[in-house]
């Protein structure tokens, strides 16, 4: 069988997304009855990480284990990549011993080349352009709190990284409008953007970047934030405090959405910044069960790409 990599999130179809939310919802009510489930027994997988990591690093070596497989964590001086060992060179020996590759990186490059010298599914785990990983458990939240996903509408307000690229783009193809509020010179990649649109007009959704956060937030089933300094960005924090300052996420912003609307919020979050202390701890709040939810949907993902009926 043909292997199968994840990096950008539209690996996958509309159908296969949809129902891997659908399969996640059932996984995890079985798993929290204590059910256990073997799909990826006798596999082995690496975690391959350039950068830190909580969530991702965690979710995916417990996700690995309750289903029957075990993993191992490389961070770069644990491997020949900090000696000037190539990337190709690193896929193809990994593919030797593994049977999926999970990375965490920085230009997106990395992990395509990666994907592309790797007979082994491939899959993101963040890297400066895309988190598609995260966008699965955003929707699954989703799904979970309103009974669906599609036909949603989700605000997104700030910078627009890495998970706006990938709530755009996962979003837009199973049917979840996105509308992005991001502060002159934070907009979302101008590639990122055209192909969402192109997929929004299949799939029903509607694609929206502005600078005002009320026209973003009106009608939104949920508001959605990030951190305003990211890894590597350091050096830029004073200036993106003031930029994005007008985009912090209180109660105010949710005048106009629709009642009930949720906070989302993928963590770490600077307190303070790009969200209220009351937003992130109040009734609102979706945080913690987005967290828990990467479990779940990467538990998925990985039965899709390497579990027992999906040979590599």
């Amino acid at each position: 069988m043909t292997k199968r990599d994840y990096l950008s999130g539209l690996e996958l179809t509309a159908g296969e997304t949809l129902d891997l939310l659908e399969r996640a919802v059932v996984q995890k009510q079985e798993t929290k009855a204590g059910k256990r489930h073997t799909s990826l027994a006798g596999k082995n997988f690496a975690l391959l990480f350039e950068k830190t990591s909580t969530r991702t690093r965690v979710s995916f070596q417990v996700g690995v284990a309750q289903l029957g497989g075990t993993s191992l964590f490389l961070s770069p001086k644990d491997t020949q990549l900090s000696r000037g060992e190539t990337l190709a060179d690193s896929a193809m020996v990994l593919s030797e011993y593994v049977d999926g590759l999970i990375v965490r990186t920085f230009g997106h490059d990395r992990i395509e080349e990666l994907a592309e010298n790797a007979s082994i599914p491939v899959i993101n785990g963040l890297t400066d352009l895309h988190h598609p990983c995260q966008a699965i458990a955003d929707f699954l939240t989703l799904r979970e709190r309103f009974g669906r996903a599609k036909g949603l509408k989700v605000a997104y307000l700030g910078d627009g990284n890495n998970v706006t690229h990938s709530l755009l783009l996962v979003g837009a193809l199973i049917g979840v409008s996105i509308s992005a509020a991001c502060a002159p010179g934070f907009e979302p990649d101008e590639g990122v953007v055209s192909r969402a649109r192109g997929l929004a007009a299949s799939s029903g959704a509607e694609v929206v970047i502005t600078s005002d956060v009320q026209e973003a937030c009106s009608g939104a089933h949920a508001v959605y934030t990030d951190v305003w300094v990211s890894m590597g960005q350091e050096n830029e924090a004073n200036r993106r405090k003031k930029a994005l300052a007008p985009y912090q996420v209180n109660e105010d912003v949710f005048r106009d959405a629709v009642p009930g609307a949720i906070f989302m919020h993928c963590l770490p979050a600077h307190r303070g910044e790009e969200v209220e202390d009351e937003m992130i701890d109040g009734p609102r709040s979706a945080v913690i069960q987005q967290a828990g939810n990467r479990l779940h949907a990467q538990k998925i993902l990985l039965e899709l790409l390497a579990g027992e009926k999906n040979g590599v």
